[in-house]
């Protein structure tokens, strides 16, 4: 099969971006490939065994269509004006077109400097883009919106983080690296025009039903909105922690973009905090719907030179009720209610609420919880419990609301099962594959990938364990 590259972005969107090529690393080779996505993108497996180097994973080639760039966008990072910023360290090689008539980006990360670098040198280090490629397809097998790993080369480029690692690079790819930043950019640089003209490019190409709609920029905004909240409920639903979102790290299309000091949740800690950058917590797991509301509203500030501020706020207020209807969804499916009653928020927050000042495990607790039988006041979740009177309370409620669900014992802990995962991809399980390649062995990469692959399944072994005691206390930064 011939792989064919469109330039939609670079024929579309002069302006919006740097024409340059990948800076290849010293003595690259291929270290992982993603060989599910890559048949399902019909890529060629000789493609991943290059006679010498790296090929197109180390930025040593180019595929016959491709044109690279690397787009500028501008943002908030930490809710503070950031100004100009851009890929800095990653680079859209091209737009490869599939045979349905879509496109998805090919944009290699950790390619090089670039002109929006400011003072970084515009590589990524072999520990950061294990961990993208391990979350990034964690998250896709859980059923989550996300940008997917192609692959990972490694060289013997040296990199300055804290320490002095080895210089990698990470095929990432996405139906669209559009970003809410930048439309922020070209506002702040008060240029509506333009601003109007990505919202166009947008719509003509992901959301081309709208592109005859009179209201089409408000019925655009409010998929984002919905989309938005809908991927944020999915995260607090699963226990994920994203622990970096500025609006530059926020994607238009409602995806799971840009991995750095992500975490799973261990202990269920409404106050997790993933990133030990994030000094006064404002990533922190439970205040993520928050952020994405204000995220959401910066977005919405640059459409105001062409949708009304009434309209704006009408469409914003939306994003409540869909990360409310969602979220609830979820939860009551992890419960195993399949209606919708009073007193079901009482029911959930009053287990979290002892799962909170217990540290239980949150995947674990409900993974544990789908074996529940409603006619049997045991239960083998009891025993993680050290208030046994608080959890039996709890218990006896929980079994009398299932009985009134009209389902037997076999099919309902089926669903719960279905969604309530055995593995998630825990900060010490990446820790573990990480130090095995930077020491030249893959296998515990390649066995963790397949792993993720099947997250709802039982298992045995210790991916399914507590953290040990080395795991509870990694710390994750922005350079991860």
């Amino acid at each position: 099969m011939t792989l064919t590259f469109t330039t939609h972005w670079r024929d579309e969107l002069p302006g919006f971006y740097t024409s340059l090529s990948p800076t290849p690393l010293r003595n690259a080779r291929v270290l992982w490939h993603n060989a599910a996505l890559a048949q399902d993108l019909g890529v060629p497996d000789a493609l991943f065994t290059p006679a010498e180097g790296a090929g197109v994973w180390g930025g040593e080639t180019l595929l016959p269509g491709m044109s690279p760039l690397a787009q500028v966008y501008s943002g908030h990072q930490f809710g503070v004006w950031a100004g100009q910023l851009g890929d800095g360290r990653g680079i859209l090689l091209g737009e490869q077109l599939l045979a349905d008539g879509k496109t998805v980006d090919w944009h290699l990360k950790g390619a090089g400097q670039t002109p929006y670098s400011r003072m970084g040198d515009g590589r990524a280090v072999l520990r950061s883009t294990i961990r993208e490629s391990l979350a990034s397809e964690a998250m896709h097998y859980l059923g989550i919106p996300t940008t997917r790993a192609l692959a990972i080369a490694t060289s013997d480029t040296p990199v300055a983080r804290e320490t002095t690692e080895q210089g990698a690079m990470l095929m990432r790819i996405a139906e669209s690296h559009l970003r809410f930043g930048h439309f922020e950019h070209f506002y702040y640089r008060r240029e509506p025009e333009k601003v109007r003209q990505l919202a166009d490019f947008a719509i003509r190409h992901h959301w081309p039903h709208l592109a005859d709609e009179s209201d089409k920029y408000v019925l655009w905004l409010r998929d984002v909105v919905a989309r938005t909240a809908t991927l944020i409920a999915q995260w607090q639903a699963v226990g994920f922690a994203h622990g970096v979102m500025n609006t530059d790290n926020m994607s238009i299309l409602g995806l799971t973009i840009d991995y750095g000091p992500f975490g799973f949740l261990d202990d269920y800690q409404p106050g997790f905090i993933c990133n030990h950058s994030d000094y006064q917590g404002r990533y922190r797991f439970d205040n993520q719907p928050a952020v994405g509301l204000w995220n959401l509203q910066r977005l919405a500030q640059t459409l105001s030179p062409f949708i009304d501020v009434d309209t704006l706020n009408s469409v914003l207020d939306e994003y409540q009720q869909v990360l409310l209807e969602q979220y609830g969804k979820l939860l009551r499916s992890k419960l195993g209610l399949f209606t919708e009653q009073r007193g079901d928020n009482e029911l959930l927050n009053t287990l979290l609420a002892l799962m909170a000042r217990e540290g239980s495990d949150y995947t674990r607790t409900f993974r544990m919880l789908s074996t529940t039988e409603q006619h049997s006041a045991s239960s083998p979740l009891r025993d993680e419990f050290i208030d046994r009177g608080g959890f039996d309370a709890w218990f006896s409620t929980y079994r009398i609301r299932l009985q009134g669900e009209q389902i037997d014992d076999a099919e309902r802990q089926r669903q719960m099962k279905s969604v309530n995962p055995a593995l998630v991809l825990r900060n010490w399980l990446a820790q573990r594959a990480i130090s095995d390649a930077e020491k030249g062995d893959t296998q515990e990469l390649e066995r963790l990938h397949q792993a993720l692959r099947d997250p709802f399944s039982d298992r045995s072994d210790d991916y399914v364990s507590r953290p040990p005691d080395w795991g509870k206390h990694l710390e994750v930064s922005c350079s991860s």
